[in-house]
């Protein structure tokens, strides 16, 4: 796709002046599927009552039928949340974790669901033991071997991203979800960047419990993820707020939706644009766009990692639209990020991670290769 960024910049609503290299934190919404969640918004206040007691509910069905689809799973196995890890806490809280468990991860997950899973078991007595995966990663056998080294016979979950946020690599999800059943381990896997960014195939992955986002990859407004769960667990996953969905009169007759859905007055406008959202993506051809997002991706790793002179944390399999980078050490990041966006006009993440300091590029339909010059000419003037 020749020019690609010319024909999707317009689409978006990003400030011109700014090189947008991180669509991986929020993601970027374009401008018909904004006015999309508009339009649902003045539904909303057009007719409050009818609306959220009435129509939001065949909507709502509407959106879980196209998301379904679009992520090959089930309509009735999937609920929307705000976010990935409103989610991951709402699976979480709900477990039956006893003292001495053990949930078996990797030291490459998201901070924020590091601290959700270290609190719960300070209150129950379970261990959350992050396994090692050492770097460069350079195939997939290699990680596999290495994860599945870390299951005891205390193992109750295994927790793992489909694309690890600091790191910015795909783990090979599939096949641990099968040693997780063959072990009777409940697998729960953190997508939050997998959905529009790589294909999503639920039913092929075989998960327990998957949880995405929609508001990165995918581009729909703000405020909008989901949780898939098989059925076998679905009424075991306690609502974060009992509401009306508690033991309805008659709403859904689906426990695992009614519990999940209905959660008191809320703006549910987000969630309701999801098939405006997938028909953006398949009416732009978005899996042509990834791949050419990928390409942009591939050459910028090289580009970077040989100007840093700095060893790639992976081989190319693992990279998806993102890609994450080893720099020179700062002691206080909160105050180099501002510094660095404010000179050089550029946002993009530098973290913390295992002691090491990384940053974080993402390239979407926006991109150009002269997005990663200017980042190159930004590195090289900071050297």
């Amino acid at each position: 796709m020749k020019n690609m960024h010319k024909k999707f910049k317009s689409k978006f609503m990003l400030d011109p002046e700014i090189v947008y290299l991180n669509h991986g934190s929020f993601g970027a919404c374009p401008k018909n599927i904004f006015n999309s969640l508009i339009k649902y918004q003045k539904l909303l206040e057009f007719e409050p009552v009818k609306h959220l007691a009435h129509d939001v509910f065949e909507y709502l069905e509407k959106s879980r039928e196209s998301l379904g689809n679009y992520i090959n799973c089930n309509k009735d196995d999937v609920v929307f949340s705000p976010n990935p890890s409103t989610a991951l806490n709402t699976v979480i809280r709900s477990l039956d974790l006893n003292d001495g468990d053990e949930i078996l991860t990797t030291n490459h997950e998201y901070g924020a669901l590091d601290k959700t899973w270290k609190y719960i078991c300070k209150k129950t007595g379970a261990k959350y033991i992050q396994k090692i995966i050492p770097l460069p990663l350079e195939s997939k056998e290699d990680f596999i071997n290495n994860f599945a080294e870390g299951i005891t016979k205390k193992t109750k979950v295994i927790f793992l991203s489909h694309i690890t946020s600091p790191t910015a690599l795909i783990f090979p999800v599939k096949e641990i979800c099968k040693i997780a059943r063959e072990k009777n381990i409940l697998s729960i896997i953190d997508g939050a960047h997998a959905p529009a960014q790589i294909n999503l195939d639920i039913s092929d992955i075989n998960p327990d419990i998957y949880v995405g986002a929609c508001h990165k990859w995918m581009c729909s407004p703000k405020g909008v993820s989901f949780l898939f769960s098989k059925k076998e667990y679905q009424n075991k996953i306690d609502p974060l707020v009992i509401s009306w969905g508690y033991e309805p009169d008659k709403i859904n007759n689906n426990q695992f939706i009614d519990y999940h859905q209905w959660q008191g007055t809320r703006d549910m406008s987000a969630f309701l644009t999801i098939p405006e959202t997938i028909n953006f993506l398949e009416k732009n051809n978005w899996r042509e766009v990834t791949k050419e997002c990928y390409k942009i991706n591939l050459w910028a790793k090289k580009e970077i990692n040989s100007l840093l002179n700095e060893e790639e944390l992976s081989t190319d399999e693992f990279n998806g639209q993102m890609c994450s980078f080893y720099y020179k050490s700062k002691k206080d990041l909160n105050d180099f990020n501002i510094k660095f966006y404010l000179k050089y006009k550029i946002q993009l993440p530098f973290i913390e991670w295992n002691d090491k300091t990384l940053f974080r590029i993402s390239i979407q339909a926006y991109n150009s290769k002269n997005d990663i010059n200017v980042l190159l000419n930004a590195l090289d003037d900071l050297k």
